[in-house]
Parts: structure tokens; C-alpha cells; sequence
């Protein structure tokens, strides 16, 4: 059996540990400062999660959020940046929802369509990026963040009456139609209205059990954590470091055009003006959060969508909802600043440890060479 570096395991832990004590601390002073309990919101989103309703948006946002820090995840593992995943995912929801409702399949077939129009979305609004990166050596940073800008043109664009959207009767909102009900995808209806737990969730764990294998198992993985830990010493053992680049980033995309599938296909059966925003970018944060371990980006995704969903209360009780925001933002500031504390200790222990078995076995030498 492998032996369990303990050493390892606690650094590992530390990171998250250190960065979720460390953003509620600063919270609660914050909270101090402008005269409020800092006490009270945390218990009354406590209470408020206890509601089978609010439970049920916890665990339909925390896939949502999942899906969307997989795709994050795989860019990391091979040292890409995508932070594009936000423009990815309202792309290829848009798209799909056009597609979607111009067609009427048997169930399983329109589903499959819809998710499958997606998926290449996604994977191709990334493969852009993927392209420009191993073609002309243009930063993912910069790439991904224009193509954002040029997904919600493009987006804006496409929606409107004389493209693909429709304008309901008396409403300013513009959506691509409704989904005819054989793209629903079933969820588990919790009864006396409680909602319903989007079908598409359970899709989302099921592929972070495909992430952890790919990655540990099979050789693919192999080589991108490779390449991701150095691209020159990958290339010398005979991967295509070029060509891993562009994979990844368009599998990274085509999880980000997924993640739009459980509020489309389970909730809103089509796009419009208020589809969920933002999605991407809290993602990058559950990500670093989960330290792209796909157990840990689970509890970090449901942490994320606690602190949305169980705070609808807080301005009934006379603190501002923001403070989830504030709470959020903090995490952010604490995962990179803990993560790189982590760090250093761990190189410094790294040190001190091979430090203490050079001495030991100088020290073994020279009594060897006493008893000689």
C-alpha cells in the first residue's frame, strides 16, 4: 500500500483551511466596524438552510457552479488561465437554447442535441484561445478575457427580435423561445412545493468522477499534468505539448458550455436577459478554493452556493445581502495570500527535511569510517 505523506496532507489542508477562517475573521470585522453583529447573519443563513426549498437552490446552484470549476480546473492542471469560462458557458447556453427550440425530438434525442450544441460551443469559443496560444504564443489571460467582451456582443446581438429572439407580449425581456418539453431534463420533484433538484446536477458529479480518473488514471492525464508542471521536460519525454495545450482548453470549454444545462434544461427552458451572470468567474474562485481536486472543488462549490442561497433572508432581518458579496471577495484575497503562505512553508519544510537526511547520512558515513 502507498504511503500517506502526512507532511503533504496537512499543506494540502492548510491552504483552504487558513483561507475560509482567515475571509470570516475579516467579515466579522468588517461587520464590527459598520456597528452590526457579526454573529448573527452567519446564524440566520444557518437557520435559513434548514427550509427543503432553500436546500434544494443549495444543491441545484452548487452544481451549476461544479460544472463550471471543472472547467476552470482542467486549465490549471495544465497551467492555463481560463478565465473566459463565464463567456464560454452564456455562449453556448444561448445557442443551445435557439437550437433547442426550433426542434421537436423524441426526449432523450433533444436532450442529447441541446447538450451536445453546448458542449461544442464552449469547446469551440475556448479553441480559439487554444489556437491563438499555440499558433502565435498569445496569452489565455488576454484572449479569454476579450473573447468575454466579444460573447456578450455577440450575445446581444443574436437575441434580438430580427435574429433569434422573441419578445413575450407585454414584457421588456427578450428570450430564444421555449424549449418544447422533450429537452426538459426530469429532476426529483421534492412535493408540497418545495421545488425540484435539476436532473442535469446529477450529470455534473458524475463528471467529476470522470475528471479524477482521466487525470489519475489514463495516460492522457498523465501527460497533461505533465506538460502543466513543465512544458520542455514534457517535450523531451515525447508529448505534443502544443497539441495539449489546445486539447485542454477545448475540453475546458466544452464543461463551461455544460454548465449552463442544469438551469436551462431544469428550470428556464430558455435564455433571455436574466439568465444567470457571473457564473465563470465565481467559478475561478472554487476552483483554487477546491485546489482543483474534484472533492474539493465539491465542498467549495457548496460552500459558494450556501452563502448565495441561504442569505435571501438577511435584508428582512436589517443587514444587507451584500455581505455574502463582501464574504466572497474576502475568499478570493485569502486563497491567493494563504495558498502562497502554504507555499513557502512547504518549500522551507521541504528543505529542512532534506537538510536532516543529508546530516543523518553524513552522520552514518563517518561512524562507518570510525569503525573502519
Amino acid at each position: 500500500m502507498k504511503k500517506i505523506d502526512k507532511d503533504k496532507l496537512l499543506i494540502g489542508a492548510a491552504g483552504p483551511v487558513l483561507a475560509l477562517v482567515s475571509s470570516f475573521v475579516l467579515t466579522m470585522l468588517v461587520l464590527l466596524a459598520t456597528g452590526l453583529d457579526p454573529i448573527e447573519p452567519i446564524r440566520l443563513m444557518i437557520e435559513n438552510a434548514e427550509y427543503a426549498d432553500i436546500q434544494v437552490l443549495i444543491i441545484n446552484q452548487t452544481g451549476i457552479y461544479y460544472l463550471a470549476a471543472l472547467a476552470v480546473a482542467i486549465g490549471f492542471r495544465m497551467n492555463l488561465f481560463n478565465i473566459g469560462v463565464d463567456g464560454q458557458y452564456r455562449l453556448a447556453a444561448m445557442l443551445s437554447a435557439v437550437v433547442g427550440a426550433s426542434v421537436e425530438l423524441p426526449g432523450p434525442l433533444h436532450i442529447l442535441l441541446i447538450v451536445v450544441v453546448a458542449a461544442l460551443t464552449g469547446a469551440f469559443w475556448a479553441g480559439i484561445a487554444g489556437i491563438l496560444k499555440t499558433t502565435r504564443g498569445v496569452s489565455e489571460v488576454v484572449s479569454t478575457i476579450m473573447l468575454n467582451a466579444i460573447a456578450t456582443s455577440l450575445i446581444a446581438w443574436l437575441i434580438l427580435p430580427a435574429n433569434f429572439g422573441v419578445q413575450p407580449e407585454g414584457s421588456n425581456d427578450l428570450t430564444t423561445g421555449e424549449i418544447a418539453e422533450s429537452g426538459w431534463f426530469p429532476g426529483i420533484d421534492m412535493g408540497q412545493g418545495n421545488g425540484e433538484i435539476y436532473g442535469f446536477t446529477f450529470v455534473a458529479l458524475a463528471l467529476g468522477v470522470v475528471y479524477w480518473f482521466t487525470l489519475n488514471r489514463t495516460r492522457f492525464g498523465f501527460d497533461l499534468r505533465a506538460t502543466g508542471e513543465s512544458e520542455s521536460a514534457a517535450q523531451a519525454s515525447g508529448v505534443d505539448a502544443k497539441r495539449m495545450i489546445l486539447t485542454s482548453m477545448l475540453i475546458s470549454g466544452g464543461l463551461a458550455g455544460l454548465s449552463g444545462m442544469p438551469t436551462l434544461l431544469g428550470d428556464t427552458h430558455t435564455y433571455s436577459l436574466s439568465f444567470p451572470v457571473g457564473v465563470g468567474f465565481t467559478a475561478i474562485t472554487i476552483a483554487l478554493l477546491g485546489r482543483n481536486n474534484p472533492v474539493g472543488i465539491l465542498f467549495a462549490a457548496l460552500l459558494f452556493a450556501f452563502l448565495e442561497k441561504a442569505s435571501s433572508n438577511l435584508d428582512v432581518a436589517g443587514y444587507p445581502k451584500e455581505i455574502t458579496q463582501i464574504m466572497q471577495g474576502i475568499i478570493v484575497i485569502a486563497v491567493v495570500v494563504s495558498y502562497e503562505l502554504v507555499r513557502r512553508y512547504g518549500t522551507r519544510r521541504q528543505q529542512q527535511k532534506v537538510g536532516e537526511e543529508l546530516a543523518a547520512g553524513g552522520a552514518i558515513k563517518t561512524d562507518k569510517e570510525v569503525s573502519a
